[in-house]
């Protein structure tokens, strides 16, 4: 029918734009410790994170399958309709701007979680619209990542600068070579965003298509692999500013030795998981891990009062987003949208 293809691809037109907000959201994932440290000026880091996180979103899904777009699918127990995606990624959009604008790093994973959650209840009018136990397992990967963060970056470096003061290198040299670096525990990072976070685009419009009859099953499509990868880089080259001062200057004073730490650890947890198909928070693990490595230095070292802000945040989103994927589906359903 042409109204069900109109809204298919209205549809996908929704699930780009939270690709992009999802790429300028987290832009600062990536690039904010390299910028603060002086090791990428702000144009050549965004640059940078732009096209390491289409590679990534590409490589990933093309050599190890999408398997975080599966586990994303999972979240309904309900067989969703093209306004169930859509109320979803309206939720998780909103909540991406809303917390862009206040300058706090959440998580746009946790909002389109919870979109899924609130459109899905919204649809089946109860709770039997989500799969419970999905639903706890995504959850727990994103619970556990950014103390996983937290305690590898720590870690770390309390190492590396352990290393720097027993053999006496002198600072100027260490820093210098740091921040050469840093670009590439960027890119390293970048890649890692794109090959998790673009996933869970592909999943709703996946979700969108088998919908829409274009397709029989769950299986995401080249061109929508394609598709999301691109919105992901364009993103990101948008840029992130009031994010990227948060997580690059206000949390904690970095240099080269605790933002190249926080950078490798970071992207070394995202891939794990991404391997083994669960939806972690970039955001998450990178805040986690800049947390981490100010304990390295001293505890006060860290804007502790600006760390509660940001998991207050965290612990919002969900409910949050699924409250507003709610609202949307309402509104829809009351305006006669039913696809």
């Amino acid at each position: 029918m042409p109204e069900t293809a109109i809204l298919l691809w209205v549809t996908v037109a929704v699930a780009v734009a939270f690709d992009f907000t999802n790429g300028f959201h987290d832009t600062a994932n990536a690039i904010a410790t390299s910028i603060s440290t002086r090791a990428l000026s702000p144009h050549a880091a965004v640059g940078l994170a732009a096209v390491f996180n289409l590679v990534g979103a590409v490589v990933t899904v093309a050599f190890f399958q999408a398997k975080v777009s599966n586990t994303i699918a999972s979240t309904l127990a309900i067989r969703p309709g093209l306004v169930v995606v859509m109320s979803a990624l309206i939720g998780a959009i909103t909540w991406n701007l809303l917390t862009w604008y206040r300058g706090l790093p959440s998580s746009s994973t946790h909002a389109l979680i919870g979109g899924l959650c609130g459109a899905g209840i919204a649809a089946a009018h109860g709770l039997d619209g989500v799969r419970w136990s999905a639903l706890g397992k995504q959850v727990a990967s994103l619970v556990i990542s950014p103390p996983l963060g937290f305690v590898a970056a720590a870690i770390f470096a309390v190492l590396l600068l352990f290393v720097i003061y027993r053999f006496g290198w002198r600072p100027v040299r260490v820093n210098r070579t740091l921040r050469s670096l840093q670009v590439v525990t960027a890119a390293f990072l970048s890649y890692s965003h794109g090959a998790n976070d673009a996933q869970k685009t592909m999943a709703a419009i996946t979700l969108a298509l088998v919908a829409a009859g274009d397709i029989p099953r769950f299986e995401v499509p080249l061109w929508v692999v394609v598709l999301s990868a691109a919105a992901i880089g364009f993103g990101t080259y948008a840029g992130g500013w009031r994010i990227i001062r948060t997580l690059g200057w206000s949390i904690l004073k970095l240099e080269p030795a605790t933002a190249m730490s926080a950078q490798l650890m970071g992207a070394t947890v995202i891939p794990g998981a991404t391997l083994i198909g669960l939806p972690v928070s970039t955001t998450h693990v990178i805040t986690g891990a800049v947390m981490g490595v100010g304990i390295s230095k001293k505890l006060s070292a860290v804007r502790w009062g600006l760390g509660a802000s940001i998991v207050l945040a965290w612990l919002v989103t969900i409910p949050a987003s699924a409250l507003i994927a709610w609202v949307a589906f309402a509104i829809f359903n009351t305006a006669g949208l039913r696809g």
